[in-house]
């Protein structure tokens, strides 16, 4: 059952804390995915099982993340890499499949993007995939061309866009 909230109750900075409830998510969000681009052997290619909550803590060292809250529940997260070879490249943007489609993912993505001016970021990019591509547009992103990553025997489609700041 779906939630009726529009917004997260907070967006915070990610924390150590955080770390197995956005591993748990992450999964449950892929694993949920009905889309028929998207068959069991793809999703189980992208997260056969929750990764290790230190994955998550090692990857957010070095980059930027922020965490949609509902009262202490983790419902969603964004990443940006913030060192200069990728600045500014959104690295993740998920929402747990019962608070999807209610401005959760706009929400963290402003919250992002209002970062990254602070920070004087000249552009934002990402790989958005089928699902994230109307999203991404949306928010005012363009397309800079179609990519395609390999990941345990599968090929995934992306879609490389950039927004300037």
């Amino acid at each position: 059952m779906k939630n009726s909230i529009n917004q997260p109750s907070q967006i915070v900075d990610f924390s150590a804390s955080y770390a197995t409830q956005v591993s748990q998510l992450y999964h449950t969000a892929v694993q949920g995915i009905e889309h028929p681009r998207y068959p069991k052997l793809k999703l189980d290619a992208w997260s056969l099982a929750p990764r290790s909550a230190k994955f998550w803590q090692l990857q957010y060292k070095r980059n930027k993340a922020w965490i949609a809250l509902n009262k202490q529940q983790v419902i969603g997260f964004i990443s940006l890499e913030t060192h200069f070879n990728h600045q500014g490249y959104i690295d993740c943007l998920y929402v747990h499949p019962n608070f999807q489609n209610q401005g959760i993912a706009s929400s963290l993505y402003q919250h992002l993007e209002h970062w990254a001016q602070q920070q004087q970021y000249p552009f934002v990019s990402v790989d958005a995939s089928y699902l994230s591509r109307a999203l991404f547009e949306a928010m005012g992103f363009a397309l800079q061309q179609v990519s395609y990553q390999q990941k345990r025997g599968q090929t995934f489609t992306g879609f490389y866009m950039k927004k300037a700041l």
